[in-house]
């Protein structure tokens, strides 16, 4: 007994002298070349706009309590926990302590709830119209009490519909202003803030205190690098490690150029056309015949083909296909013929000027391919670009008309993407049928999930019928990544864009 005791204290003193062995320091600079420039706006999380690029930053600069991972669409983060009362009115977040901010404050309950207050982007409305209060319980524990049931309360709070679960520090908010807050950033995710050149680039450094573990990479550069033969040239050389946004000829090129892998990404990535002004009985899109022949005037699988090399797939709705509520909307079929008897049906037997088609900068080469096949028909139209930042600004400000060029990658539901380009009052929103708009505040309060799929699903026919959209595709997006790469991040989290978890990105060798 007593060999057996001394053998025992022997193996206590040892294991209690033992240590884990320290995580490796992060090493090395990993640099992206991004085709958009990167506004100071995207740096707070209050501001999300329902359009995924955004989290391109904020997945490495901020942290957010439950937010997508790899193998989970919804994981603990910032919360360790949370619970759901039995009538479904309240909700408790049991929070991960001891984690920091970038300036070394600690996070508490009292950032999550300031955080939710400020919030002011995309379906912070919808949001905010249902919860009650947040209550800090304690220092670790934050409760939100809805007015009532709402089963789409975490699909709006903890994915990327919103960024409203993104937490930032109250006092260096306060202190700064939210002007001073974009100009140096402070969060809780895995790298913070150096230094950004607006139109140039954002150097970012490696939070070795990062909660979940200490990243491999010690420095991001995230480059805006518009021209995407630019983007090809500059990964041949070694100059950007990886490269997102390539098309057609060019990312074949980077398919067939030795050491350089093409990696198509499927992602929540629908992109349609928006006819603002259906609803203004004085214009020409008011007619249903009109909006039909643009949907038959348009050979997406030929688009498909051309620009990302097969590897999107054509649709006939704006909400995603792998959404939950999805309703599969019969597709447009290629029917010129029939696209210029709908004109001449309208009165329009030799075609017709349309006015401005607006689009984003990153979207040239589809919105170019498309109106060239509008035009084959005899719709004319006058193609105007603007720089992203820009162009969602007047988007939201409702300036754009008539035609527009929309994409979305927000994550969510049928009910989240209708909320911001369908519902009245909705973010990007340019009118309402009063029909579905019943139906959406309908769905909105129904807890039994078999009668609020029926309802969605009668609301995205009505969509339809109507012709509200001509929808292109669900989009790949094709990045390439150079030989210094080990592991590129892209894909590792289900149906997102870009390389996340930033803390998981590698470089050989290290």
């Amino acid at each position: 007994m007593k060999r057996l005791l001394g053998l025992i204290v022997l193996f206590l003193v040892v294991f209690a002298g033992m240590r884990a062995p320290a995580a490796a320091p992060p090493e090395g600079q990993l640099t992206w070349a991004v085709q958009v420039g990167l506004p100071a706006a995207w740096f707070d999380p209050a501001e999300a706009t329902g359009i995924l690029i955004p989290f391109m930053v904020l997945y490495a600069l901020h942290d957010a309590l439950v937010k997508p991972m790899p193998g989970k669409a919804m994981a603990p983060s910032l919360a360790e926990s949370w619970s759901v009362s039995a009538d479904g009115l309240t909700y408790e977040f049991v929070l991960r302590q001891g984690v920091r901010f970038h300036n070394g404050e600690l996070m508490t309950a009292d950032d999550v709830k300031f955080s939710f207050e400020r919030y002011r982007g995309v379906s912070a409305k919808a949001l905010k119209d249902r919860i009650r209060q947040v209550q800090v319980v304690d220092s670790h524990r934050v409760r939100f009490e809805l007015k009532e049931p709402w089963q789409d309360f975490l699909t709006f709070y903890a994915t990327p519909a919103t960024g409203a679960a993104w937490i930032v520090p109250r006092r260096y908010v306060e202190k700064v202003g939210d002007e001073g807050f974009k100009r140096a950033p402070v969060g809780a995710g895995p790298y913070r803030f150096v230094s950004f050149a607006p139109g140039v680039e954002l150097v970012l450094e490696a939070h070795e205190q990062y909660w979940r573990k200490v990243p491999s990479v010690k420095r991001l550069v995230l480059k805006v690098v518009p021209d995407e033969v630019t983007r090809l040239a500059m990964l041949k050389r070694g100059e950007v490690d990886i490269a997102y946004a390539f098309r057609g000829p060019v990312a074949e090129d980077v398919r067939r150029t030795p050491g350089l892998t093409l990696k198509p990404v499927r992602f929540f990535g629908d992109q349609w056309l928006l006819f603002t002004e259906q609803w203004d009985p004085k214009s020409l899109w008011a007619d249903r015949r009109i909006r039909l022949a643009v949907n038959h005037a348009i050979d997406r699988q030929a688009i498909n083909q051309s620009l990302t090399l097969g590897f999107s797939r054509v649709t006939g709705s704006i909400i995603p296909q792998d959404f939950e509520f999805y309703w599969p909307a019969p597709l447009y079929s290629y029917d010129p013929r029939k696209a210029k008897q709908l004109l001449t049906e309208a009165g329009y037997p030799r075609g017709v000027d349309t006015g401005e088609f607006w689009t984003d900068a990153g979207f040239a080469d589809q919105t170019e391919a498309i109106a060239n096949y509008l035009a084959a028909v005899g719709i004319r139209t006058k193609i105007r670009t603007l720089e992203r930042a820009a162009y969602f600004s007047q988007l939201r400000e409702k300036k754009l008309r008539p035609l527009v060029y929309v994409a979305s990658a927000a994550y969510g539901n049928a009910a989240t993407r209708l909320d911001s380009f369908v519902a009245a009052g909705g973010l990007y929103t340019y009118g309402s049928y009063p029909d579905i708009e019943g139906l959406i505040q309908e769905q909105a309060a129904e807890r039994d999930r078999k009668r609020r799929e029926a309802t969605l699903h009668g609301i995205q026919q009505l969509m339809h019928e109507r012709a509200m959209f001509a929808p292109i595709w669900d989009t790949a997006s094709l990045t390439g990544y150079g030989p210094r790469v080990a592991e590129p991040g892209l894909g590792l989290i289900g149906s997102y864009l870009f390389s996340a978890p930033y803390e998981d990105v590698r470089l050989k060798g290290h």
